[in-house]
């Protein structure tokens, strides 16, 4: 039989779990391009930017990842084009050939088209972000210890987080966490008066984490408001030009820091009809995750969507368990069309969700039963997922380490201000 050339474009959850499938099956030769040289753990990537976790702690490098895995292979390199009557993807780095393509990208941040926000405002999708966003603030912080400027230092240590969903909760909730045990400890020149500082959440809907229960809706605003973070609801940022956050109902605040976790959207590719996308940008595919008008390619994860699934008629939520599980039966379905056998459609089985606020402080939602729990036992619940969840082992021991030392201390030491020089 002849081997079918396998190109996944993207190395997330969807991508690594689609190849991981296939490896060791060989009527199936698999090449993974991403524009990274490693896979990492975005809903890890706010502690990242905390300072509570190192990237490494969070992050694996693709060539270790498939070190074993003798038909599979990793191209480094940024997608440009497909050529879908030659079988063809354009990378940065080279042309790939293929018997099927996968669009595994994932979702890029969105900025509702303000300009200003997109260019003075902290994204929170990629390493690089977080490692941006950890050392931006730590250098407000220094800043704000060095200034006589009562409104200046005001506006370093204030900071405003858009988007209420999981990460602008986790954000604003360990920031707060910072504020509280940190900062005390380890910026003493701001312990007196004039270094007031205010941790703002800040959502367009009528309520925080609008995915989730009511109850873990009700009880994260309460936790949040316990540890002294400001929440606006109902509040759309319109512009942020000279540390000035402007919203829609003429309100301000003067910061420094606006940290934007408000929203997703997918990539376009060329060389994809534009009749082949629908909301969010996302690549429209039927019941077996191939792309609408086309034969041989395929999308999986937050990039795609897909309204056949009975339970979710308007499309599957952009989370990683949607990814890991199409990912998943993708490659049970190639393996199926290979022995001529029927694919399955996909159905999603949705085991819940969780938001984590703080120090024994989190929320979870369990559909069947449908059960709701908050505090320590959803704190417990959201470490042990989300320990289990990172792709190796070295990853697992290294974050389970450096948590357990916040645990007990209140505090990390991984809180650097690394740069690479500009200067060659």
């Amino acid at each position: 039989m002849e081997v079918k050339e396998i190109v996944i474009i993207g190395g997330g959850f969807a991508g690594v779990n689609l190849a991981l499938q296939l490896s060791g099956n060989h009527n199936f030769h698999i090449t993974l391009a991403d524009r990274n040289n490693y896979n990492f753990f975005p809903p890890l990537l706010y502690q990242v930017a905390t300072g509570y976790l190192e990237a490494s702690n969070i992050s694996y490098p693709f060539r270790k990842l498939f070190q074993e895995k003798k038909n599979i292979n990793f191209r480094m390199g940024e997608f440009l084009k497909v050529v879908q009557p030659e079988n063809k993807v354009i990378l940065s780095t080279g042309e790939l050939e293929y018997d099927y393509l996968v669009f595994a990208t994932g979702t890029e941040t969105n900025f509702f088209g303000i300009e200003n926000v997109k260019k003075n405002a902290i994204p929170m999708k990629t390493v690089n972000d977080a490692l941006e966003m950890r050392n931006h603030i730590l250098q407000k912080l220094e800043q704000a210890t060095i200034t006589n400027d009562a409104n200046e230092k005001r506006k370093l240590l204030n900071i405003v987080v858009a988007g209420g969903g999981p990460t602008g909760v986790e954000v604003s909730g360990m920031m707060a966490e910072m504020k509280k045990n940190t900062m005390r400890k380890d910026y003493p020149e701001l312990a007196g008066k004039g270094a007031e500082s205010n941790i703002y959440l800040v959502d367009a809907g009528a309520h925080v984490l609008a995915p989730m229960s009511p109850q873990s809706q009700t009880d994260t605003y309460e936790a949040l408001k316990e540890l002294g973070v400001i929440i606006k609801l109902n509040t759309h940022v319109k512009d942020y030009v000279d540390d000035l956050v402007v919203f829609d109902n003429g309100e301000t605040i003067e910061t420094k820091t606006l940290i934007w976790a408000a929203g997703v959207a997918s990539q376009v590719f060329d060389g994809i009809a534009s009749e082949c996308y629908g909301r969010g940008k996302r690549l429209i595919v039927d019941a077996f995750n191939k792309v609408q008008g086309t034969q041989n390619i395929y999308a999986i994860g937050d990039t795609c969507i897909q309204t056949t699934d009975a339970h979710f008629a308007n499309g599957h939520p952009q989370v990683a368990q949607v990814a890991i599980q199409q990912g998943k039966n993708l490659a049970k379905n190639f393996i199926a069309i290979s022995k001529e056998k029927e694919p399955q459609a996909f159905a999603y089985i949705d085991k819940g969700s969780m938001a984590i606020i703080g120090r024994n402080k989190a929320v979870a939602d369990l559909p069947k039963p449908k059960l709701h729990f908050k505090g320590f036992i959803a704190w417990f619940m959201w470490v042990f997922i989300h320990l289990i969840s990172l792709i190796d082992y070295r990853n697992r021991v290294k974050t389970l380490y450096n948590w357990m030392i916040a645990y007990f201390t209140k505090d990390q030491s991984l809180r650097m201000i690394i740069r690479p020089s500009k200067n060659k």
